[in-house]
């Protein structure tokens, strides 16, 4: 016969309350006692019965998590910071991947509710926010990240995007770099802001804008490394090729890099690069990747306690937008020698 909640409180002389705390990692309990606890759970082999603990608590522990690249270094550090929140608290992480397919990614939603997850983080491939509409009537809370539709009132954790092509391109334009050129993701929240920030750059330092250096992809995140790469090799086939290139992410980077390389041009003398996200590996390759952070674990930690918060609560909190600050990190394949100032 299993093992049961009951049983271990008997044992030890505690209430069955006690034990469901320490399961939930609870405050209330004293050291002494959640360490008693655990360790006689861990002599039984004691396993929690889940379902029979949903139906009393009326939560599953499980918080949802659907993002467009299940393999997208940024998605893995966000998944991170969420884990380490969410395990802190009791509760599990439960990982879907919409391939940017809007069929797959309201498949994922679905399926999710269905498995009644406490709350839902997403980092969703719509367009406009009529489409997510059907979240609102729903009792699960969310929150989403790194992507926001607009027009859409509702919690948000994410970087401020357009700072982020504002760093890029006004960082390869004081390297001296003079045809800046974008690889852009597709028209969603992080790559419209992106562009608006690569616009500004340009403006401000009295630069044209070249409608032929911006080069839009169809996927933001999935296959980023190839299509990354296709879009710079276009660019290098003008009659007047960009010296620099401001790249949505890393991956997308490092395939431009590859593009230009293959042409047998230097990088970043003939052409500068920046990509965002900078990625753990971004200072490991042939040439290390000059990359705006964007704080992706913490945008993962903060979307846990935001979740944990709305999970809790016991009225509807008011919509939160939590932005934080990108930075630009330097490294050789931006570093052009500026331009010398004449006197």
């Amino acid at each position: 016969m299993a093992v049961t909640m009951r049983d271990i409180a008997e044992e030890l002389g505690v209430s069955v309350g006690t034990v469901s705390k320490v399961l939930r990692n609870h405050p209330d309990i004293s050291p002494h006692t959640r360490e008693r606890v655990q360790r006689r759970m861990k002599e039984l082999h004691y396993s929690p019965n889940l379902t029979a603990r949903a139906l009393v608590t009326g939560r599953s522990c499980n918080i949802g998590l659907i993002v467009p690249d299940i393999v997208h270094p940024f998605f893995g550090e966000v998944a991170k910071g969420l884990s380490k929140v969410l395990h802190k608290k009791g509760y599990n992480l439960v990982i879907s991947s919409s391939d940017e397919d809007l069929q797959v990614e309201r498949r994922a939603i679905d399926q999710l509710l269905a498995r009644r997850v406490d709350a839902l983080i997403l980092a969703s491939s719509e367009k406009d926010a009529e489409s997510l509409r059907h979240l609102e009537q729903q009792k699960t809370p969310y929150v989403l990240i790194d992507r926001r539709p607009d027009g859409l009132n509702t919690n948000f954790v994410g970087v401020d995007d357009e700072e982020i092509g504002l760093l890029a391109a006004e960082h390869l334009i004081e390297m001296g770099s003079r045809r800046v050129a974008h690889i852009a993701g597709p028209r969603i929240s992080t790559a419209v802001g992106r562009l608006r920030g690569y616009r500004r750059a340009l403006e401000r330092h009295g630069l044209p804008f070249d409608p032929a250096y911006v080069i839009e992809r169809e996927h933001g995140d999935a296959a980023s490394d190839s299509t990354g790469y296709e879009a710079m090799r276009r660019l290098l086939d003008l009659k007047r090729p960009p010296d620099g290139v401001f790249c949505y992410n890393d991956p997308a980077a490092m395939g431009a890099m590859e593009a230009i390389l293959e042409r047998g041009l230097r990088i970043p003398q003939d052409v500068a690069v920046v990509g965002a996200g900078n990625v753990r590996y971004a200072r490991f390759l042939r040439v290390p990747l000059a990359s705006i952070d964007q704080q992706s674990e913490e945008i993962g930690v903060r979307a846990g306690k935001l979740a944990l918060r709305l999970v809790e609560s016991k009225t509807t909190p008011k919509a939160q937008t939590i932005l934080l600050k990108p930075t630009l990190v330097a490294r050789q394949s931006s570093a052009r020698k500026p331009p010398q100032r004449k006197e």
